[in-house]
């Protein structure tokens, strides 16, 4: 007990919260469901916790986020089932949990992306390249796949995978601004969110692919995406 006690005192709370907060989903002070109860600071719990994540991450890879289980991991790490639970209460916080990580990832990329447009010319060649990083991401890592669509049929995940798409239009929209100074907020919300909602929708049927294929698929769908601004203008 007095360890525990210990270790619960030096963790903190659920990563995801500032993320479905920042995107309206969940109230101030409300801890979401599909992610970890907890995130430890202590450097042993900390290394179990990264372990637990590591091996969801090639059980998925492996099974499909389907035939995935809790028990994989006991198996997989020889981590005791009370551990296990004591930072994920089900499957669905393990994959949210991951699901965050990766989306973390994701952004940093669309801010270095968005940073290198300064002209209106600039918007096409920028939104193809966060385009081909999500792409990119999707095919060196194997588990993304399989987070993808384990957020498609789960309620706490597909609040995570709004959120994501939120916060990736609100980048967006704080990068175009300076670009149309005379466009709406809402506007330029509607626009940003349009936009990022092509982006996934692309890149997700771009996996289910045979590779060359969704290459040539998003080669298309890149030549598709907006030249200019001209739909904030009018």
């Amino acid at each position: 007990m007095r360890g525990r006690k210990t270790e619960e005192k030096s963790a903190t709370a659920r990563p995801g919260a500032p993320t479905l907060a920042r995107a309206g989903l969940i109230p101030p002070g409300v801890a979401p469901s599909g992610l970890a109860r907890i995130t430890p600071t202590q450097q042993r719990s900390r290394e179990r916790f990264e372990r637990i994540l590591a091996s969801a991450a090639e059980v998925m890879a492996e099974k499909g986020s389907e035939a995935f289980r809790m028990s994989d991991i006991v198996e997989r790490t020889g981590i005791a089932f009370g551990s296990l639970y004591q930072y994920f209460p089900d499957k669905s916080a393990l994959i949210g949990t991951l699901a965050e990580r990766y989306n973390a990832i994701g952004h940093d990329c669309v801010r270095r992306d968005l940073a290198l447009m300064t002209r209106r010319a600039d918007l096409q060649a920028t939104l193809g390249r966060i385009t081909d990083g999500y792409h990119r991401m999707f095919l060196e890592v194997p588990a993304m796949r399989d987070i993808w669509q384990a957020t498609q049929a789960d309620r706490a995940l597909q609040e995570l995978d709004a959120a994501d798409v939120a916060f990736l239009a609100n980048l967006l929209s704080d990068a175009l601004r300076p670009l149309v100074p005379q466009a709406s907020t809402d506007s330029l919300a509607a626009f940003a969110q349009t936009v990022m909602v092509m982006i996934a929708a692309a890149v997700r049927h771009a996996i289910t692919l045979p590779p060359k294929e969704g290459r040539r698929v998003l080669a298309t769908f890149k030549r598709l995406l907006p030249k200019d601004l001209s739909a904030l203008e009018s």
